[in-house]
């Protein structure tokens, strides 16, 4: 049944600070992990899974390659000396501003005082380059993202910045020079709808700014996007039909992150709210065609098993618009649309969330 998981991701409520510390239709795919370079460069080739009409031939993360060369950091201690500052500091210590500024509790705007005394954190630290990804970072070291994102306390839009460092979780891994076993990395990289949702973004500069959502992008959108300026505060049915599979527990060891609606094979679906589209293709096999959008405040809904995908990531959507057809494609056998909403990373049951019918 499509849309169960047997977890459900870390809840985050921190703040990031990154930002704020200065200085045409193709067939579809399915991600799979490629042979790195002895540079431990990672990247994904492409395999079919199923004729998903619409999906995005080649998602975000597969556009630039992941140079696995973080730095290992000692724990240490460091004096402020006059004229310091805190990004000055980051960068000669390896572990970056932000990881500072998190382990010594210091807030905006981050003012230093001659003989302070700043704790040095130890760990594999990565710098972001520019077009990387969330995802295609946690890749290259076998590493979770949602871990990322709690050790280094991110937060919405999950936009990265050229130059920030990302501390790595304690089980990341630095792949010795040669040859590396593509079978075995794939094995262990896992996405899920959380992880597209947070971790697609590409890295940005520090001044740059993400793109706005357009009505119809002519060309793909490989930028970061900017979050939906406000909510509608209200969500609409995506399309009509029996309930399937309702949200929660089903089995045990096994939750469902959303509910599933029964609906004919090309039976419209429509955005249940306004939005800008995060997300369009099939890189989960569980669900195949998939549709995320983000409707700001926090909120995200899911659209899986699309047999066709009628928007593009970057699209502005409005409550009600189109954006794909039912079908059966990822792991079910008849038409039907598994549909999610989530708050600030967390699945959310749609039934209170809808309107009752």
């Amino acid at each position: 049944m499509g849309g169960i998981k047997c977890h459900v991701g870390l809840v985050l409520c921190a703040m990031s600070l990154a930002g704020c510390i200065p200085a045409a239709p193709a067939p579809p795919s399915r991600t799979a992990p490629a042979a790195a370079a002895p540079d431990q460069s990672f990247d994904f080739e492409r395999g079919s899974i199923g004729d998903v009409v619409g999906a995005d031939p080649r998602p975000t993360w597969t556009l630039k390659p992941v140079v696995a060369k973080a730095v290992r950091v000692t724990a240490s201690a460091y004096t402020v000396r006059r004229g310091d500052t805190l990004r000055a500091i980051g960068d000669m210590s390896g572990a970056g501003s932000e990881t500072l500024a998190i382990e010594n509790d210091l807030t905006p705007p981050y003012m230093l005082t001659p003989g302070q005394q700043l704790r040095i954190p130890a760990g594999l630290y990565h710098r972001v380059a520019a077009g990387e990804t969330g995802i295609g970072i946690a890749a290259a070291y076998a590493a979770d993202w949602g871990e990322i994102i709690t050790v280094n306390a991110l937060a919405e839009p999950y936009i990265l910045r050229i130059g920030q460092r990302l501390r790595l979780p304690s089980d990341a891994r630095i792949l010795p020079p040669g040859p590396i076993d593509v079978g075995a990395r794939a094995a262990a990289f896992r996405l899920d709808i959380d992880d597209i949702a947070t971790g697609s973004q590409p890295a940005l500069a520090a001044s740059g700014r993400p793109t706005a959502g357009a009505a119809a992008p002519r060309k793909p959108v490989t930028t970061a996007i900017a979050d939906p300026a406000y909510f509608t505060g209200r969500f609409e049915w995506p399309l009509a039909g029996p309930i399937l599979a309702r949200f929660g527990r089903i089995a045990p060891g096994k939750v469902s992150d959303g509910i599933n609606i029964a609906a004919a094979e090309g039976t419209p679906i429509r955005a249940t709210a306004n939005g800008i589209v995060a997300y369009a293709g099939d890189q989960i096999g569980v669900y195949g065609g998939l549709i995320l959008i983000n409707h700001g405040s926090g909120w995200v809904s899911a659209y899986g098993h699309a047999g066709r995908i009628d928007v593009k990531r970057g699209q502005s959507v409005r409550m009600g618009d189109v954006i794909g057809r039912a079908g059966a494609t990822g792991q079910v056998q008849t038409s039907q649309l598994h549909f999610q909403l989530r708050k600030n990373r967390i699945p959310v049951d749609p039934m209170k969330q809808l309107p009752p019918r």
